[in-house]
């Protein structure tokens, strides 16, 4: 049953022109100033949210981003501002990118986050996606298979720091602690102080190509499933693939117990509204991400055609259409988006939380309304508490 409503900001600052007629992505830099108004628009989302009863707001972690489409390089410290802003709402590290940091100086910097915001806020892991940050901060990316193994070795570090008084750790990345004398004595483990007050730590992670090796991990650690919507399409996508996962460990999950869905949503009076108002925050998106390989269908010529201005559909770039047709988006009615969540609802009985998230690019005015509307229209028609 829903009844967590939560959405995803990465971080993007208001943008003077969008869509496929504007600036292209690679042409996009904006002044310090601007990009610095990332925090305003996170307070300013958070705010309503708590305001309106939503469960989780989770945040980005990136890096180097003049372009301003993700603009927020600490979720902790993030957090902890907001949370004084807030009564109840719970910030998401939606995901500290593992690889970019040492995993106990990450270990450390969210536990004095759990400490300090009693709780509220989420702790989550992913491997990233950017060469520009992930190998700037010389971590691996472009060599998937040594980013995986160095993810794996860091996650299990963590976990053993939260969970333990006092730990160790031999692998091939890290010696921890280090083979040196300390004050007169030999050392042979380490205290994370502070240790999380909230045990066990609620984890996330981001699901993509629900790799077995992957899934198995999340599983062996308790980490919990963030998909996108259109999973929600595919029989045998990662939904099935991590209950699966967790039968392998022995464990009996519902379909969809211990994951979410997200999708980017637009609400107006009819669906053609809709669709109009969305289409250039679609476009934006499709500018950010096509070149990075999370827009399924986009060939290189179409990928090249999205880099430049104007032209799109002539050369076969998805439309919005058909991406809400995948699941993964939604234009339409309040009441259009509660028969898509009650479908969703009944297919995936065991799954509470729902995200949903304004398209990158769109305005602060536009999204502050939106989930508003979906507070007033959307969450009444879900059980338990929103």
């Amino acid at each position: 049953m829903i009844n967590k409503f939560t959405t995803v900001y990465a971080g993007h600052v208001d943008f003077p022109d969008m869509g496929q007629d504007a600036t292209p992505a690679n042409e996009r830099r904006f002044s310090n100033e601007h990009l610095a108004s990332v925090f305003e628009k996170t307070e300013a989302i958070a705010k309503i949210m708590d305001k309106f009863g939503y469960d989780m707001m989770w945040l980005a972690e990136h890096h180097f981003q003049h372009e301003g489409y993700e603009a927020i390089p600490n979720l902790m410290m993030a957090a902890v501002h907001l949370s004084h802003l807030t009564k109840r709402l719970r910030i998401g590290c939606g995901f500290n990118i593992t690889p970019m940091w040492h995993p106990l100086r990450l270990a450390e910097d969210f536990a004095t986050a759990d400490i300090m915001t009693k709780g509220r806020t989420v702790f989550g892991v992913g491997r990233g996606y950017h060469t520009r940050e992930v190998e700037t901060f010389g971590a691996p990316l472009q060599d998937q298979a040594a980013n995986r193994d160095l993810f794996e070795e860091q996650v299990e570090i963590i976990f053993k720091a939260f969970n333990n008084e006092s730990f160790s750790h031999q692998g091939k990345h890290y010696t921890l602690p280090p083979n040196v004398p300390y004050r007169g004595y030999d050392l042979k483990e380490l205290t994370l102080v502070p240790r999380p007050l909230n045990l066990p730590v609620e984890c996330w992670q981001p699901v993509v190509s629900a790799n077995p090796r992957g899934l198995d991990f999340m599983i062996r650690h308790g980490i919990k499933a963030a998909v996108g919507g259109g999973a929600a399409t595919m029989s045998d996508g990662p939904i099935q693939a991590y209950k699966d996962a967790a039968a392998r460990a022995g464990q009996e999950l519902k379909l969809g117990e211990n994951l979410t869905i997200g999708i980017f949503f637009h609400l107006a009076e009819t669906k053609e509204k809709a669709i109009a108002e969305m289409t250039p925050f679609y476009e934006e998106h499709v500018k950010m991400f096509g070149p990075l390989g999370f827009m399924p269908g986009l060939t290189p010529e179409k990928i090249k055609a999205s880099e430049g201005r104007g032209g799109w559909y002539e050369v076969g770039v998805p439309s919005l259409q058909h991406f809400i047709d995948l699941g993964s988006w939604f234009a339409g009615t309040a009441e259009q988006l509660v028969e898509r969540l009650k479908q969703l609802e009944e297919r995936y009985p065991g799954m509470e939380h729902i995200s949903l998230s304004c398209s990158l690019g769109t305005p602060q005015s536009v999204m502050l309304e939106q989930y508003q509307r979906v507070a007033e229209e959307v969450m009444p028609h879900f059980g338990g508490e929103a």
